[in-house]
């Protein structure tokens, strides 16, 4: 199987009499799971999963056929792609699979151990699963093969990457990096491993009472200095010892004791190596703490970094996150309240810029649209899981599909009207949102783009609505009236119905593998309908 790109689904065309589709098979399943931690075609935003055999059925039928390979390429193809929904959900199966009697799938789950995990607190995950499996009555963990994979793990990486990573993240779930050593029956395979072996089970006490005064190879010396700064970072009661130490070492945020967090000395050495994504999680935080003062050189190099186009492209940074980023700065608090901060407009200003130039990160589908937006009733309500209104939900995702789209039709439709809508490329969020306000009626029909695209013999490959309202089928249902569509133009549309206001919808035909549900929005969702879109999913 080829890793690289997905899978070909077997649904692209829909050419027969009666229109029917192929139903829904374990893989797709499985990567529904995958994806975002459930087996549905309902995706919820910022739903937590509580993930169990149960909520797996797709995994447990495919090791049952003989076929967990095929589920660890599954695994580790939609792992290394990156931006997954559920990250546990992947860890999850890859547990599962380890502990089937199948021995090929064990060894092939073990065999992407390190891919999978790539975080130390994704393979505490990974081994908490595990133990959680075991309890269930499966069979037990710290065999062979688990102690070599974890070994492996740590073994594999380079020791100074090794070095800033145990120092990250040193426990999660109660367990830490001294119960994996221990457990694994850890032997380091080099001497920069062996430094870290030493420091994790023994101390930095035992470190330099080891290593003060022995000839050291360059990179154990590396390794050694490390170490030696995030010590003296953690022990460090001056804040400008810790921004030099920070700058010196390119240590991170969480290096840093919670009280050093509260200094603009340290704040500023932090930034300069700080990535994109964690950057607009603290700019409440920063602005709380005085660093980013109306017209200060701080704010001056925050809002710089925040619209550098290089690094937004680098890290990948999608126009949503940065619009959701932008939201939660602009009212003033934290989710509980207790942080509290006064927005600058300079950083407003400069994460609006930002979220124009994110949509160049963005690749085209090659796909034919319809974007259907219910203006059926107001939308000024928030986006469930989010802070952001509806409005600006379906205005943004309106302009991620026509700025990336090449053959795109907007239309607002809403009891028996469809009117379209022209957004054009130089339209900002501001002025699309305008437009969805300025009309409004009382009567929810989901089926109504379907029914337009239709009468106007357009060619369409997916259909995407946006609703407010808790829907109602209309005169004709959307599941059957999407089945018409199909069987008069051979097209084998996709369609996508995001309820931004509601946690179920029951629209469509559950057994339809070219439907999709979304019930509220995250930073997620655009990646969850793309993935679909594509058939990642």
């Amino acid at each position: 199987m080829d890793l690289s790109s997905p899978p070909q689904q077997e649904t692209e065309n829909c050419t027969n009499e009666t229109g029917s589709v192929p139903t829904v098979t374990e893989e797709v399943r499985l990567r529904r799971f995958l994806c975002y931690g459930s087996e549905s075609a309902t995706y919820r935003a910022r739903e937590q999963k509580n993930l169990c055999l149960e909520r797996a059925s797709s995994l447990t039928e495919l090791l049952e056929a003989g076929r967990g390979s095929e589920a660890v390429q599954e695994v580790q193809r939609i792992s290394l792609r990156g931006g997954v929904r559920s990250t546990g959900s992947a860890l999850f199966a890859l547990a599962v699979i380890s502990q089937h009697s199948d021995v090929e799938a064990k060894r092939a789950a073990y065999g992407v151990l390190k891919e999978v995990c790539a975080s130390p607190s994704e393979l505490f995950s990974f081994v908490q699963y595990k133990k959680e499996l075991s309890s269930a009555g499966q069979r037990g963990i710290w065999g062979r093969a688990l102690r070599k994979a974890v070994a492996d793990w740590y073994n594999g990486h380079d020791a100074l990457r090794l070095a800033r990573d145990i120092t990250k993240c040193k426990r999660k779930g109660g367990w830490c990096h001294q119960d994996l050593f221990r457990l694994a029956h850890m032997k380091p395979a080099n001497d920069g491993v062996a430094l870290v072996s030493k420091y994790v089970t023994k101390g930095w006490k035992a470190v330099q009472e080891t290593y003060a005064d022995r000839e050291k190879t360059e990179d154990v010396m590396k390794v050694f200095v490390y170490l030696e700064a995030v010590e003296k970072t953690k022990h460090s009661s001056e804040e400008l010892e810790v921004a030099h130490l920070i700058e010196e070492h390119k240590l991170e945020r969480e290096h840093v004791l919670s009280k050093h967090l509260k200094s603009r000395e340290v704040w500023k050495a932090l930034l300069k190596e700080m990535s994109i994504s964690t950057l607009l999680t603290h700019l409440g935080k920063m602005t709380a703490d005085k660093l980013l003062g109306l017209g200060s050189a701080e704010t001056a190099a925050v809002c710089e970094r925040i619209q550098d186009e290089h690094a937004l492209l680098k890290a990948k940074t999608h126009p949503l996150s940065v619009l959701l980023a932008a939201e939660n700065y602009k009212r003033g608090h934290g989710k509980r309240g207790k942080l509290k901060w006064k927005p600058n407009r300079d950083v407003i200003q400069a994460l609006d810029s930002a979220f124009c130039k994110c949509f160049s990160n963005i690749e085209s589908t090659g796909k034919r649209f319809v974007v259907g937006v219910d203006v059926s009733s107001r939308l000024g309500s928030v986006a469930l899981g989010s802070l952001v209104s509806t409005v600006t939900v379906a205005a943004a995702m309106s302009m991620v599909i026509t700025r990336s789209e090449q053959n795109v039709d907007v239309v607002l439709f809403s009891e028996g009207a469809v009117v379209p809508c022209a957004i054009s490329a130089d339209l900002s969020l501001l002025q699309i949102t305008m437009q969805l306000v300025q009309v409004c009626s009382s009567c929810t029909d989901c089926a109504l783009p379907i029914n337009w695209a239709s009468d106007n013999d357009k060619m369409v490959d997916v259909f995407v609505i946006f609703t407010n309202n808790a829907t109602w089928p209309g005169r004709s249902n959307p599941a059957e009236t999407l089945r018409m569509y199909r069987q008069k133009t051979g097209i084998f549309s996709k369609l996508v119905v995001c309820g931004m206001t509601t946690n179920s919808l029951n629209l469509v035909d559950p057994d339809d593998g070219g439907v999709l549900e979304v019930c509220g929005f995250d930073s997620h969702t655009a990646d969850v309908i793309r993935d679909f879109i594509t058939d990642v999913i």
